[in-house]
């Protein structure tokens, strides 16, 4: 079997839910100690998380992934068990498959050749491994990044296998992400019977002209990496449960995704001049998950794109469309961060699946990668 199947397959078989690791890290540490990596397992709360590097100086590009994956839903649904890694029609199926087993399998490929190749090779090779990135993402990579700065390691160039792929292996990368800052705002009113509404006060009545004014406001144009930032109500929660109560408070949850033309806290400041404008009584909690970033050029962009059109013959597409990433926690410590991985489209779903074929193409496209930056090949 081909080394790259058949390490996807290994760790698809690790039940690895998160924040559960299921083994997957001691597999790739073990192959990484084979390849002179030095290992250092970074626990934190109840999350397992690694670091490896090989090399002693000179700029360094780092792997970064997730071993953990979302719950499979009904396993009888499936058409095969999501954690039995099964070959059918040229796919490998299974949980895990394309978000993120098959980058990882392609990671250790990829340095294993990359290694017997240049076995004294200039410049370094890390591993940024956690198995917090489908949970809360609390002690995963952000915990990590952080210990590498306490010891004063820098990171230059770092690849996330994240599944950015469209329709075909390459044809999309992403070279950054919009930000995400979520709030729960409870507009406060007075409960009382509905027969007699001039002895209460009903917030959901209340709320609609400002969730009008909100959805209806221009944050921003956007610019040529991103489109302009996008305000979307997810949840309204309101009532007692009876219909001839008006209640007292009305729940609206709701979420920014925003560009770098704006900033956390012009979005902060703007809703709240647009909630007081219409004269409302309201508390309001907010959540960021994480920043916008963007490696808008340079050495990694470069050589991803030359990569993958030497492995697959396509002019990759740049991109920062899509949720978060754990890049958002690397990218401000002034790395260069692309993501780079295989076709998404039956991520988080039921028979979850990757192209047998694209796994081999996938590794050669992370090796190029290695070769270009620090070997400096063209």
């Amino acid at each position: 079997m081909e080394k790259t199947l058949s390490l996807c397959c290994e760790l698809i078989r690790r039940e690895s839910v998160t924040p559960e690791d299921a083994g997957c890290q001691a597999l790739m540490m073990a192959h990484l100690d084979s390849l002179g990596f030095a290992c250092s397992e970074l626990p934190f709360g109840e999350v397992s998380n690694f670091w490896a590097e090989r090399g002693t100086d000179g700029p360094i590009l780092v792997f970064a992934g997730h071993t953990d994956v979302v719950p499979t839903g009904p396993p009888e649904r499936w058409a095969t068990p999501p954690f039995e890694p099964t070959l059918r029609d040229g796919k490998l199926f299974g949980r895990g498959a394309a978000d993120m087993k098959a980058s990882l399998a392609a990671m250790l490929v990829a340095c294993e050749e990359f290694v017997a190749a240049h076995p004294e090779h200039p410049g370094r090779i890390g591993f940024l491994i956690t198995s917090d990135e489908e949970g809360p993402a609390a002690d995963g990579t952000v915990r990590v990044v952080q210990h590498l700065q306490d010891q004063g390691k820098a990171i230059d160039w770092c690849l996330v296998g994240e599944p950015s792929s469209s329709s075909a292996l390459g044809d999309v990368i992403k070279n950054g992400r919009r930000g995400s800052l979520g709030a729960v705002l409870t507009i406060k009113g007075v409960q009382g019977h509905i027969a007699y509404p001039h002895l209460a006060d009903n917030p959901i009545h209340r709320a609609l002209p400002a969730l009008h004014a909100l959805a209806s406001e221009t944050w921003d144009q956007g610019n040529e990496f991103f489109p302009p930032t996008s305000l979307q109500i997810s949840n309204i929660n309101g009532g007692t449960g009876a219909t001839n109560v008006i209640p007292g408070t009305v729940e609206v949850q709701f979420n920014f995704r925003f560009s770098t033309e704006v900033t956390e806290q012009q979005l902060r400041q703007r809703t709240q001049d647009i909630l007081q404008a219409e004269q409302l009584e309201y508390e309001l909690q907010w959540h960021l998950s994480g920043q916008p970033f963007l490696t808008p050029s340079g050495a990694l962009v470069e050589a991803a794109v030359e990569a993958i059109r030497d492995v697959t013959g396509l002019q990759t597409q740049l991109s920062t469309a899509g949720g978060t990433s754990d890049g958002r926690f690397i990218a401000p410590t002034g790395a260069q961060v692309v993501e780079l991985g295989p076709i998404n489209a039956t991520i988080h779903k039921l028979d979850e699946e990757v192209l047998v074929a694209d796994l081999p193409r996938l590794a050669a496209i992370y090796k190029g990668i290695l070769e270009r930056l620090l070997l400096g090949k063209n």
